[in-house]
């Protein structure tokens, strides 16, 4: 029990020691600051990293602008295994045809959703 009192004192004396508090947040700071400067590295590679990405997905969208525009360009010939009204429904570039009167009536029928009632 008496070895327990002793550390119960010394511990109290530590804390009233301001040798020992300015160490430990002389410690704490140093922690911080070592923390803070590992965060604002990984920060700094991550933004270096969605540049990189920002301008491949730049690349990539021009590339794929050129490879359509190719598309239709081929598609626009006469020997094109596609024609080219179909590549541009495919790509929802042309307008979808118009429904005839009869059809417009079935298809509200069809597309009308569930009827909610307000009590």
């Amino acid at each position: 029990m008496e070895f327990i009192n002793r550390i119960a004192e010394a511990a109290t004396r530590a804390l009233n020691n301001n040798v020992v508090i300015d160490v430990c947040l002389l410690a704490s700071f140093a922690t911080l600051g070592i923390r803070s400067v590992h965060q604002q590295k990984v920060i700094e590679a991550l933004e270096a990293e969605k540049e990189n990405l920002v301008k491949s997905n730049k690349a990539m969208r021009k590339t794929m602008w050129d490879w359509k525009q190719q598309l239709f360009a081929e598609a626009s010939t006469d020997s094109a295994s596609v024609p080219l009204t179909r590549l541009r429904a495919i790509y929802g570039e042309a307008p979808s045809p118009q429904p005839a009167a009869g059809d417009t009536v079935k298809q509200g029928a069809k597309s009308s959703g569930p009827v909610n009632f307000i009590v």
